[in-house]
């Protein structure tokens, strides 16, 4: 169900009364004033409606890929730290449980493992009023964690990213979006239980419209790295981007924060086939600084040359 948001655009005006001219003075002289503060004026809004950026937005070089299996690994990816040497995480159509499917969970998105090894799915249904997180703890045990939407909430559950303090996750809607949600992390925050429902406690005000997200990561505790499914390319002049999102300060969950956004550059779209292309989820390793992006390629090349491709800062 995909939702839509236009961008608000906020412009300051600041004004200063200004002292009459003695009328001694010549009118070429006072024409001349008014102009000079014409043009200061017309540059103080130029100034205030398009600030210089905040923040300096990495880049990422692409470095290699695999082929992602579009039954398993074509909806997200996560490494895990704990235990020690655990196999990278992927999920797909092929991953979600009879048991989850059968009660309506028909569809995972991208997901995201903590600093301590908690592994969390993101789920979505066809129908109802609900979203739902299945969390796996580091010694095995799975629980889930469902959320009743907000009003103006959209339905949709494309990925969660967990922050690196391991309290808060994001989660993001479908469509053109200017915020992302925050909840407490279930199996850590001791305000998540699943036995109720997994409030939404805060959320980030993006600077920019986002459109389609499959997936964000952070790579630190102010930096997101997210993938786009952007296919009209209106916001940031290019299709499926990768964005980066430097927030404000840290998520807390006590109050909103903001996010400047960055589109950092086009994800690859290489494929056999010609059409159209999918973003699908990524994962930042915090380990060894890889970025990796999922894309699916279009038609019957879905199967053949789909890739999760790798990326290296700098």
């Amino acid at each position: 169900m995909p939702a839509s948001a236009t961008p608000c655009a906020t412009t300051l005006c600041a004004t200063t009364p200004r002292a009459a001219a003695p009328r001694t003075r010549p009118r070429a002289f006072c024409r001349a004033a008014l102009a000079g503060l014409v043009t200061l004026a017309s540059a103080a809004v130029v100034s205030l409606a398009a600030p210089a950026p905040a923040f300096a937005a990495d880049t990422w070089t692409e470095t290699g890929s695999d082929r992602a299996d579009p039954l398993t690994e074509s909806q997200g990816l996560a490494s895990v730290e704990v235990p020690v040497n655990s196999p990278n995480r992927y999920t797909g159509v092929g991953t979600i449980p009879l048991s989850v499917s059968s009660r309506g969970w028909n569809h995972v998105g991208d997901p995201d493992a903590s600093a301590d090894g908690h592994y969390i799915e993101p789920y979505q249904r066809d129908d109802g009023n609900t979203k739902m997180y299945r969390v796996q703890a580091p010694g095995g045990a799975w629980s889930e964690y469902v959320h009743t939407l907000a009003p103006g909430e959209a339905m949709n559950n494309s990925w969660d990213a967990i922050s690196p303090d391991g309290q808060w996750m994001l989660s993001g809607e479908w469509g053109a979006m200017n915020r992302l949600l925050v909840f407490p992390t279930p199996g850590i925050n001791p305000a998540a239980s699943p036995s109720a429902n997994l409030p939404l406690v805060s959320q980030v005000r993006l600077d920019h419209a986002v459109r389609d997200v499959q997936g964000c990561d952070f790579s630190s505790p102010t930096t997101l790295l997210c993938s786009s499914d952007d296919p009209e390319g209106s916001l940031f002049g290019i299709t499926k981007p990768l964005l980066q999102i430097d927030l404000s300060a840290a998520p807390n969950g006590s109050g909103d924060v903001t996010g400047h956004v960055t589109a950092l550059r086009q994800l690859p779209l290489r494929s056999a086939c010609s059409g159209s292309f999918e973003a699908e989820g990524i994962d930042y390793d915090r380990r060894t600084g890889v970025l990796r992006v999922i894309v699916v390629s279009p038609g019957f090349c879905t199967v053949v040359d789909s890739k999760t491709y790798k990326f290296t800062r700098g």
